[in-house]
């Protein structure tokens, strides 16, 4: 299933391993790509800051990203490793990731999914020729029962706390290089967290308390556009628009919609765990827009909510829009011509219509027709 999304990887390097990681990630994610669309329209029009709020469509939004989303992605990791059975037991055990952290589990459930179909994969090994006829039903049904429930038991005790501790070590970085006036860097730590769907834990546990302390004393705050400048994600976007894999391509404009424009930012982390090298396209843009805010003394009276042009324009401070902008669309551009850089503009994406055209039989000519056409001439 990776396949689909990556071309084949050859080697046993580092860089092999890495790109093979890359692949096993995107066969994960992609192929739930629209569930995330649903996710992100639904979130963009109904929650109370939404186009048009309703209390009651607003509901779906937790649920879906908190718990349907990560069980889609292990149940989808399960089956790359283990078929369908695999796919089962990757969901289940995903389960206890999500009733064990209090964000959404999407790295645990990249990590519990496949864990668990691989454990199954060989017990199954194990039972199948020591299993009288007959029983074969019995004991896959229980055996599958059995390393699920252990592996969602395993996935509440051991990896929600494992990422409670990265939320709040990444948290505590953020706030130190803050204190040091190290705002630039600050994206080195922010953008790799935010695609890891910490952005909320990053947004409102750490920049946002610090930035309503600031806008108090100083009437706005840049530490508000930190995490929520929607530039560096649509940046991404319009690469993977020209120049990323050809079947990608058509589901672009509907997320640069849903990000820019719905201020939904977590649509685009899926394309940067296809490809884990262009998170220093997002890391490259982060920092740009940073560095404009700074220089231009840009700021907002408080979070964007969700973080959408709209709603940046909307927090603005009278007479601060130039900033605002600018450091939006420079870190769009940064970012944009990284992930080009990285993406090698295209030039491994042949023309759809010409990949699988054959090459035309080459003419061999006899000696009686050589002959005949050299009389003729």
């Amino acid at each position: 299933m990776a396949d689909t999304y990556t071309p084949p990887v050859v080697g046993t390097g580092i860089k092999a391993s890495i790109q093979r990681l890359g692949g096993h990630l995107a066969g994960m994610i992609m192929p739930n790509i629209g569930a995330f669309i649903a996710w992100g329209l639904i979130t963009a029009l109904f929650i109370p800051t939404g186009w048009v709020p309703n209390e009651m469509f607003a509901k779906l939004v937790g649920p879906i990203i908190t718990t349907l989303l990560p069980i889609l992605i292990g149940y989808t990791g399960g089956r790359m490793v283990h078929g369908q059975r695999g796919a089962v037991v990757g969901a289940v055990a995903t389960i206890g990731v999500v009733v064990g952290a209090d964000i959404p589990m999407f790295l645990g459930a990249m990590i519990i999914g496949p864990l668990a179909a691989f454990v199954l994969k060989y017990v199954d090994k194990f039972t199948e020729e020591r299993t009288k006829a007959g029983f074969e039903m019995l004991v896959d049904n229980f055996t599958a029962g059995i390393v699920g429930g252990a592996m969602a038991l395993l996935g509440a005790w051991g990896i929600g706390p494992i990422v409670r501790v990265v939320t709040t070590t990444a948290g505590d970085a953020v706030e130190w290089l803050i204190t040091r006036d190290l705002l630039p860097i600050a994206s080195v730590l922010i953008e790799p967290a935010k695609v890891l769907f910490l952005n909320n834990a990053v947004n409102h546990g750490v920049l946002g308390p610090l930035g309503v302390v600031q806008a108090k004393e100083a009437g706005k705050s840049i530490l508000f556009m930190l995490e929520s400048n929607p530039g560096p994600g649509l940046g991404l976007l319009l690469a993977y628009l020209f120049f990323g894999p050809r079947q990608l391509r058509p589901s672009t404009p509907a997320a640069i919609i849903i990000h820019f424009f719905g201020g939904i930012h977590e649509i685009y982390f899926p394309y940067v765990l296809m490809k884990p090298r262009l998170i220093l396209a997002t890391i490259l843009g982060g920092a740009a827009g940073v560095f404009t805010f700074l220089i231009t003394g840009a700021g907002l009276v408080a979070t964007p909510s969700p973080g959408s042009i709209f709603a940046y324009l909307a927090v603005t401070p009278k007479g601060g829009w130039f900033g605002v902008i600018l450091g939006i669309l420079i870190a769009a551009g940064v970012s944009f011509l990284a992930a080009a850089v990285l993406l090698g503009f295209g030039r491994g994406e042949k023309p759809e219509e010409t990949q699988d055209q054959p090459e035309a039989p080459a003419v061999v000519e006899t000696a009686d027709e050589s002959a005949t056409r050299t009389q003729g001439a």
